[in-house]
């Protein structure tokens, strides 16, 4: 297996360290006996590998004691299950992931990201109790249920079983800015291009209809949203793979005509990106004055959520009013179903 990315950026001591706690993890040791570093040095260590290997799903930290003058220290995995359970998940964990990756197996690395996205749409719902599982894979893969550090870790186990090379990105907390938890996404390479993507933002955005609005951003894009990161990630510049980049119009005819073309093929939502300046109250409510004209030439009604950090819309067309009729999205976990 390739050495993660995280690991990769450590030196030779601090490898050795790693390359200890993983397979003393990994063959459920009580303790593990590793060069003396200090608790924040292993804290670090730990973290990464964390970050690294989504399939220790079943540890949740460590302690550590030393004798007085020695030259190591010994940890003290602590592990969410007794070991007869462990074997449990990880085989159900396993089989779970095969039958995942089986059917993607030859695709191109686009129909493998869109794969993984839909998956977590359709499968994962936030878990507002926050159970400690709800942070690991097994959270999403075998209860249905996870948070976003449990997502992102469930899509790089889901790109490593494909073959698609994924990082799990870690950024700061910021509660003067009302961000109380810190949070994970993903940067995957796709087609040799490195992208963000946040299955756990478009999740929480979803009514009625899949969202991208986070699929594939590149960094001036998912930090307009996003908090600084608590380790560095490699640039992402490319901007080709976003999702909604066919779908990305300048012009208010433009959107317009597109809506046309969603009422005449009977689509009850249409979603878009906005690239014309900013997408303040003036603009949006030219957009939406506009669609409604065209939605009632057939008969409908037409409301939109807006995702201003990443400007865009979605344009819901019923039969009757849907009462609020503009509806600002502030996309992020606390906000799943």
């Amino acid at each position: 297996m390739m050495a993660g990315y995280y690991y990769r950026q450590l030196d030779r001591e601090k490898r050795g360290v790693y390359d200890a706690m993983l397979a003393g993890m990994e063959a459920l040791a009580p303790g593990i006996r590793v060069p003396r570093l200090d608790g924040p040095e292993l804290s670090d260590i730990y973290l990464r590998l964390k970050l690294d290997t989504p399939l220790l799903f079943y540890v949740t930290g460590f302690q550590y004691r030393w004798m007085p003058g020695a030259d190591h220290v010994e940890l003290l995995p602590e592990y969410l299950f007794d070991k007869g359970k462990i074997r449990q998940h990880r085989q159900a964990v396993a089989a779970r992931l095969d039958r995942l990756a089986r059917p993607l197996q030859g695709k191109s690395d686009r129909d493998k990201e869109l794969a993984i996205h839909a998956f977590i749409l359709e499968n994962v719902r936030y878990d507002k109790l926050k159970k400690p599982y709800s942070h690991e894979i097994i959270g999403p893969l075998t209860q249905g249920v996870g948070v976003c550090e449990g997502i992102a870790k469930t899509v790089k186990a889901l790109c490593d079983a494909v073959q698609l090379p994924c990082i799990v990105a870690l950024s700061e907390a910021a509660p003067e800015r009302g961000v109380k938890y810190r949070h994970t996404w993903n940067v995957i390479t796709v087609d040799g291009q490195r992208y963000h993507l946040d299955a756990t933002f478009d999740n929480s955005l979803q009514r009625g209809t899949p969202r991208y609005d986070y699929f594939n951003l590149d960094d001036r894009h998912i930090f307009r949203d996003h908090e600084t990161l608590v380790l560095p990630l490699p640039p992402c510049t490319a901007d080709k793979g976003y999702y909604y980049r066919p779908l990305s119009f300048t012009k208010p005819e433009d959107v317009e005509n597109r809506a046309r073309q969603a009422l005449r093929k009977k689509q009850p939502h249409f979603v878009f990106h906005w690239r014309g300046g900013g997408l303040n109250r003036e603009i949006l409510t030219d957009l939406l004055n506009r669609c409604a004209a065209a939605a009632a030439e057939r008969g409908k009604c037409v409301s939109c959520s807006v995702n201003t950090a990443q400007a865009v819309v979605q344009l819901d067309f019923t039969d009757a009013p849907a009462g609020e009729t503009l509806l600002v999205q502030q996309p992020d976990e606390g906000n799943e179903l």
